[in-house]
């Protein structure tokens, strides 16, 4: 005969496998977010298990393929993606919700350089990532016409010179590094005038990262480049 104790016996191994493998998920995502912000999605997957302080079994338990990973890191960053399209469409002057979506989209990538990586790639398998980025194209469409109808907006802009503009905008941001973070900035004050119709009211374009900071920029990408990956093979 079952004494009641030992169904209560049971169940506490149980939730204590639930807690621990809840854990090690939170682990596991706080560290791929760590390392994807600062190395791009580049990073192993060897890497976050290091950094989560996991083995690679548990990696693999709780997320079977990088894509699974990297739908579950930039959920938090899609919903702020598509939320910033929203934003800008309850503007109620739409060339100034225009404006401000492109440099809001375009500081996301600054901040974090996988998520700058993520909106310049598709991943067909993250399917609930996937879903938001057509969630913000579709808004987008709209900003571009209601920013057409303002006059303000030039009639040859198209959606795809947005993506244009974040595969720029993330080299930028990679070159750039920690000696120039914040070209991005110029680089889409450029890109905001280029877009502006004759009449249309412009932003000042930032100041240009000084010759110190563009040399240190590029001595860096000189290190971490195809090249330096070349000599290092050698």
């Amino acid at each position: 005969m079952t004494s009641p104790s030992d169904g209560a016996s049971d169940q506490q191994p149980e939730a204590k496998l639930r807690a621990d493998a809840e854990r090690n998920r939170d682990l596991i995502l706080a560290a791929a977010r760590r390392l994807f912000a600062t190395e791009g999605l580049g990073v192993s997957m060897a890497s976050v298990a290091r950094e989560a302080g996991v083995g690679k079994a548990t990696l693999s338990r709780r997320f079977a393929t990088r894509e699974e990973l990297i739908n579950a890191a930039f959920a938090d960053r899609m919903d702020g993606y598509a939320g910033a399209a929203a934003e800008a469409l309850a503007d109620p002057d739409p060339w100034r919700g225009f404006t401000g979506y492109i440099h809001a989209v375009c500081a996301m990538q600054a901040a974090d350089r996988g998520f700058a990586d993520v909106l310049t790639m598709a991943f067909p398998a993250a399917k609930a990532l996937e879903a938001r980025r057509r969630e913000s194209y579709d808004d987008f469409v709209e900003l571009i016409a209601r920013a057409r109808t303002s006059g303000h907006l030039r009639e040859d802009f198209v959606p795809e010179d947005l993506v244009i503009l974040q595969i720029a905008n993330a080299g930028v941001i990679a070159a750039g590094g920690d000696a120039a973070p914040d070209t991005w900035r110029r680089l889409v004050g450029h890109m905001i005038r280029s877009y502006a119709a004759p009449g249309a009211p412009i932003p000042e374009v930032p100041d240009a990262p000084t010759p110190t900071a563009l040399y240190r920029a590029m001595v860096h990408l000189a290190r971490s480049g195809p090249c330096a990956t070349q000599t290092a093979g050698h």
